[in-house]
């Protein structure tokens, strides 16, 4: 019975410590654990009992009483003993390594905090503080991976609309939080102790004003202020959860790349004008910065993407060699970011761009800027549903952001998942009316319901939504008539438009503007006329929008060499996009020539580099010019079912619905040449429907009628 107690003992106390061990590992709720422990205490007596009644001899478990011959099967004898000893050897073994190591290291995943730093009170009368400190905070703060800092240059911008001031004081600050959702509001202060200055910050509940974290230094001097700056950063971090940090490392790296407080106020300016959209003055303090510290790799970056929104490429790609020569200085966190963009914004490489902001995301879960822009490298790399699902992960850590909601509603409308766009693009519209962008998921269900009239009705909301609202809803306007065939109003609305984007000095909107005009020329017979639209849309910009439709109207124009010097410069790009689409120029010039086959291969190979849109369609109608009818429907029906990339084709936001127009002509002809009368007929029916203002498809889809 003894022997049995101290094997039970042993077994019991190995599986309860193992347990205390796997349990986290595999999220098994504590209520299990409780439940092994309580089972093994009540199990104990029941064992002494049944050993004092029983015993284990040859002839199998028999009442100790008429137990006669030897114990076998090892309960008696020098084996039992070693069995028993075994046991309770790994048992206090196992225990003393627990209690001595505290057993392995699990790093407990805190929920995602996001904070907005206030700005400081400076007290001290020097304005060499102003705008400094909060960078270098912020910084030391996002070192922590469950910690995301709110942009404090949106949260500017919001603040004039809350309480027409840019100025972030604690209150303003707080009302900022509420709306946006933010976790935290970080309230800090200065002020002259002699020589010395003493810091204070403290973290606020925004909604009820609460100080959950207080925190305090002094620094020794002016110099040491950054430092101090540092030491707090640590601090809160600690405060807030965060078991990663290294004091160590922590104090040698120092949480700003730029240590001297001038930079850290001209980086500060310039950040303010640029999400003012203010860039020429902001490359100024940007390249202040760089004078005060020539490593301070976040300017050059700053001073880069304020250069590529004014069109200055040269001067942007030397700003992001600096950036990229600086990467040493800055934190990881800060090197992650920049590479991403820098991917994304300048190569246009959007496989390294999502690799590195995976990597971002997956050491800082709750960075938005890391997760935002993922979802937008994902979305350029035409992995829409990648792109919602990080959108939404956005959307989760700033529930009340209207952008983000925004982005998520756009990236569902790609999806061709029209019914949760419209949902995610009214919850956006709840949370900012004024942000032009809502308005598009709902034109663009309208239009893929044949509803005209709703379209248009959307897109008159748009309009007073800003400049970029007008200027979009007037394009979008241009779509819907093209889309219904009505050229005439089309080109007026086009017209004005384009004199108004002259004004505003929009390039780009120039330039797909003058391409849709181009395209309603053409459609009127006007080819003259729409090949000088073409040449002042070239003009203005050299993207995907312009030079695409560009070359496909040359095309039509029977200007083929045109399109084939606009397809090479395509195909000498890095990007996939560009290098598919001089594939698709070149098809079309092929098909135009009768060379069907060759079409069809080039269409094919393109598809391989980049699964785009127009592709799809044109590869349909190579097929049907080809007489392989099968092929032509199934390509068409993929058109069809991914019709959410036809709201927009150059994946700018702006509306090219009208593309979508003639697909449902091109599938019932293709289903008529298989035989599936009732299937064309239903095609042509929708076609017709669709374009009020007629045409020779238009006319032809109506005989075709039965």
């Amino acid at each position: 019975m003894f022997r049995t107690a101290g094997l039970y003992v042993g077994i019991g106390w190995i599986l309860i410590e193992a347990g205390s061990v796997v349990g986290p590992i595999f999220d098994i709720p504590d209520w299990v654990l409780r439940f092994l422990v309580v089972a093994v205490l009540i199990g104990f007596p029941v064992m002494l009992v049944l050993a004092w009644v029983y015993d284990v001899s040859d002839k199998g478990i028999v009442v100790q009483a008429d137990a006669t011959d030897t114990v076998v099967i090892p309960f008696g004898g020098r084996k039992a003993d070693f069995s028993v000893i075994g046991v309770l050897a790994v048992a206090l073994i196992f225990s003393v390594y627990l209690n001595l190591t505290g057993g392995p290291e699990y790093v407990e995943e805190l929920d995602p905090v996001s904070i907005l730093i206030a700005d400081f009170d400076n007290q001290t009368g020097d304005p060499l503080f102003d705008g400094a400190l909060e960078q270098a905070l912020q910084i030391g703060i996002e070192g922590a991976p469950f910690i995301s800092g709110y942009q404090r240059g949106v949260a500017r911008k919001l603040a004039v609309d809350l309480q027409e001031t840019d100025k972030l004081t604690s209150e303003v600050a707080q009302l900022v939080a509420v709306r946006e959702g933010i976790t935290l509001v970080i309230a800090g202060s200065i002020a002259p102790d002699g020589n010395k200055f003493d810091l204070a910050i403290d973290a606020l509940d925004p909604r009820s004003g609460e100080v959950v974290v207080e925190l305090q230094v002094t620094s020794p001097s002016k110099l040491e202020v950054m430092a101090a700056i540092g030491g707090l950063a640590a601090d809160l971090r600690e405060e807030l959860g965060d078991k990663s940090l290294d004091r160590d490392a922590f104090e040698v790296t120092e949480t700003f790349t730029a240590m001297s407080l001038d930079a850290a106020r001209e980086y500060d300016k310039g950040q303010q004008l640029q999400y003012a959209a203010n860039y020429e003055q902001a490359i100024e303090h940007y390249r202040t910065a760089i004078e005060h510290d020539p490593g301070f790799g976040r300017a050059y970056s700053g001073w880069a993407v304020a250069a590529r929104n004014l069109g200055l490429l040269d001067e942007a790609t030397e700003a992001w060699e600096q950036a990229m020569a600086n990467l040493g200085t800055m934190t990881e966190r800060e090197r992650l970011r920049t590479q991403g963009i820098y991917y994304w914004g300048v190569t246009r490489n959007f496989q390294k761009a999502i690799e590195t902001y995976e990597t971002l995301v997956g050491k800082y879960p709750a960075d938005y800027v890391g997760r935002n822009n993922l979802a937008v490298a994902k979305f350029f790399a035409l992995d829409f549903d990648g792109a919602r699902i990080e959108g939404g992960r956005a959307v989760e850590i700033y529930p009340s952001n209207a952008i983000s909601q925004s982005n998520y509603a756009l990236y569902a409308m790609y999806s061709s998942d029209f019914d949760t766009a419209v949902m995610e693009a009214e919850k956006a519209r709840d949370l900012d009316p004024t942000f032009f962008a809502v308005w598009l998921p709902l034109a663009m269900r309208a239009l893929s319901d044949n509803d005209l009239d709703a379209a248009r009705s959307v897109y008159q909301s748009m309009s007073a939504a800003g400049s970029r609202g007008a200027s979009t809803a007037g394009l979008g306007l241009a779509d819907v008539e093209l889309f219904a065939g009505n050229y005439g109003t089309a080109r007026t609305i086009l017209t004005d438009g384009i004199a108004a984007d002259e004004i505003s000095g929009n390039n780009y909107f120039l330039a797909v503007k003058y391409m849709a005009l181009a395209e309603t020329l053409l459609a009127q017979g006007e080819n003259a006329a729409a090949l000088d639209a073409v040449a002042e849309g070239l003009a203005r910009t050299g993207s995907n929008a312009a030079v695409v439709p560009a070359a496909l109207i040359y095309i039509a124009a029977g200007e083929a060499d045109e399109a084939l010097e606009l397809a090479g410069s395509l195909s000498r790009k890095l990007p996939p996009q560009p290098r598919a689409y001089a594939a698709l120029i070149e098809a079309n010039i092929a098909l135009q020539s009768g060379n069907y086959v060759q079409a069809i291969e080039q269409l094919t190979g393109a598809v391989e580099i980049a699964d785009l849109w127009l592709l799809r369609f044109h590869l349909g109608r190579a097929y049907f010019e080809a007489g392989y009818y099968v092929e032509a429907l199934d390509e068409f029906t993929a058109a069809r079912d991914r019709h959410g990339e036809a709201t927009a084709v150059f994946l700018d936001d702006l509306p090219t619905y009208r593309f979508m127009a003639t697909l449902p002509y091109w599938q019932g002809r293709a289903q008529a040449e298989l035989g599936m009368s009732d299937a064309a007929a239903e095609s042509f029916a929708k076609f017709v429907a669709s374009r009020p203002g007629g045409g020779p498809l238009a006319d032809d889809a109506r005989q075709r009628l039965p």
